[in-house]
């Protein structure tokens, strides 16, 4: 009996199914068919026909079968609804678009595409999602944003427009000392940081920076914590009337994107930094710039600043150039050149390290090409006499600071006797501890060593502490163990070649070296 319900049951479907192609009778047609398939009276009809028939197990059979039924219809019904939303879509809406609208459509598809790639590689870098949540953000308003700048020829550097226009109405009027020596220079700085910030440096310390000042862009100051490494770079900017701009380094900082920022594809804007802001600033005058990164090493310096590593280290400063953008604007600032931003030549980075459980270790990539200068104790107070006070801020240019630094280097040429004993230092640190220290180094100890003795320093102790911290600094990197029979043999090879009373700083290091074991 459930068999034959079942049968006469689907035929009341089936005849409505195949009305829906074949037009015969009230059934027949699309609209008689559809109406026939979902003619749920029908359906009543025949279970009452049969249920008086069927056992209790046929009965439950039975409702099993037509609440099936009932959920194919359900399934049905949802597809021809949704074909018809299709259908009219296809036949009303996209009629109704015209050529512009859908170049916009395909234009917007692009911007997404250039999205989600950005999204991913912040995702991928380990990147905080500050960024990428600006970049859907901006999504809902890419078609208004980019109309905006891109028809009103409003710029995209917000920060370096604001630098154009307030230099360009207010340009500086300074008049520069250009008596000054370098010795003078120091010993003026020196006193006036006493005198009117109360921060008290060894002459030694002074004599060095500027001696960094001369040989690289990039200086490291390092050293326990309190000693006056973030306020060094501080109080020359305020000397110079020029305050130093000090960004902090984040954990998070991974890329070149915390140094110059980035561009925002939708809302076709520049975010730029404040570090980027000062570059800019320096390209319209010769003033002294400092810039301080401290905290360098609470994240990876040579990830986050890996492009200016390269870029400062090109000899020629015409090739001191660094990609902003794809392409450049009508709109773009006046030193942002299709894309493209040159580097100023007046602005120094001075990067402060602290060497504990929460940073990093400096790789020698960032080591070799900076100057490390080591603030390991605090300054003596000290007195300056009234002669010596001058409360007046320093003007200098940077090109007549640079024009010191070569005088010294052609005046205070570092000797050949000491070159070649340098050299032939080379061959023995290479026998004996499998290290060389290369060009680069000896380059450098060129160009710091007649401005280190310039400043008031001397020759020897200036080679002195470039052997110390560009070469010796490298051993922290072998085996301790291996090295260890050869330092009293390192010790009594500068004794035999520089005499017992000098390389007092090189021979303490390495006897700190022995006490490790």
């Amino acid at each position: 009996m459930l068999l034959d319900f079942i049968s006469e049951f689907l035929m009341v479907f089936a005849a409505g199914f195949l009305g829906i192609f074949i037009a015969t009778g009230e059934s027949g047609g699309l609209f008689g068919g559809i109406v026939q398939m979902f003619n749920v009276p029908l359906y009543i009809e025949v279970f009452n026909k049969y249920k008086d028939q069927f056992t209790t197990g046929e009965k439950v059979g039975a409702i099993a079968v037509m609440v099936g039924f009932v959920l194919i219809l359900l399934a049905i019904l949802y597809l021809i609804v949704r074909g018809i939303i299709k259908l009219y879509r296809r036949c009303f809406v996209n009629k109704s678009l015209d050529e512009d609208l859908l170049t916009e459509v395909n234009r917007l598809n692009k911007e997404i595409q250039k999205k989600d790639k950005l999204l991913g590689l912040c995702l991928a870098n380990g990147k905080n999602s500050k960024a990428a949540q600006e970049i859907m953000e901006g999504e809902e308003e890419v078609e208004s944003q980019e109309n905006k700048v891109l028809k009103t020829g409003e710029s995209r550097f917000y920060k370096l427009t604001e630098v154009d226009r307030q230099f360009s109405e207010h340009p500086l009027d300074i008049n520069f000392d250009n008596e000054i020596t370098l010795e003078q220079f120091c010993d003026r700085f020196r006193n006036w940081a006493c005198s009117e910030m109360k921060l008290f440096y060894e002459p030694r310390v002074i004599r060095l920076f500027f001696a960094a000042f001369a040989t690289t862009r990039i200086i490291i100051l390092q050293g326990i914590s309190g000693t006056g490494k973030t306020s060094l770079p501080y109080a020359i900017g305020q000397w110079l009337d020029n305050p130093a701009t000090i960004a902090s380094v984040q954990p998070s900082w991974r890329d070149r994107t915390e140094i110059f920022g980035y561009f925002n594809e939708f809302t076709k804007r520049f975010n730029e930094t404040q570090i980027l802001k000062k570059m800019y600033e320096a390209r319209w005058n010769d003033q002294v710039y400092l810039t301080v990164i401290d905290e360098a090493n609470i994240a990876r310096v040579e990830y986050y600043f890996a492009e200016l590593l390269s870029i400062l280290e090109m000899p020629s400063r015409e090739n001191w150039i660094v990609d902003i953008c794809p392409s450049g604007w009508d709109s773009d600032p006046k030193y942002i050149e299709k894309g493209r931003f040159k580097l100023p030549e007046n602005m120094w980075f001075v990067c402060t390290i602290n060497n504990d459980d929460s940073t990093f270790a400096i790789s020698d990539k960032v080591y070799d090409r900076a100057i490390p200068i080591n603030i390991n104790s605090k300054g003596i107070a000290f007195e300056v006499s009234e002669e010596d006070r001058n409360p007046d801020h320093m003007y200098i240019s940077y090109k007549h600071l640079e024009a010191m630094f070569k005088d010294a280097q052609e005046k205070y040429k570092v000797s050949e006797e000491n070159i070649k004993k340098f050299d032939e230092m080379d061959n023995y640190v290479i026998e004996h501890f499998r290290l060389a220290f290369g060009n680069r180094i000896v380059k450098q100890l060129k160009e710091f060593v007649p401005v280190y003795v310039a400043c008031g320093g001397t020759e020897i102790d200036g080679l002195d502490y470039v052997l110390c911290n560009k070469i010796l600094r490298k051993f922290e990197s072998l085996n301790l163990a291996y090295i260890r029979d050869e330092v009293d043999g390192y010790i009594q090879y500068l004794n035999d070649h520089f005499g017992e009373e000098n390389m007092t700083e090189s021979k303490e290091y390495l006897e700190r070296l022995k006490k490790l074991f």
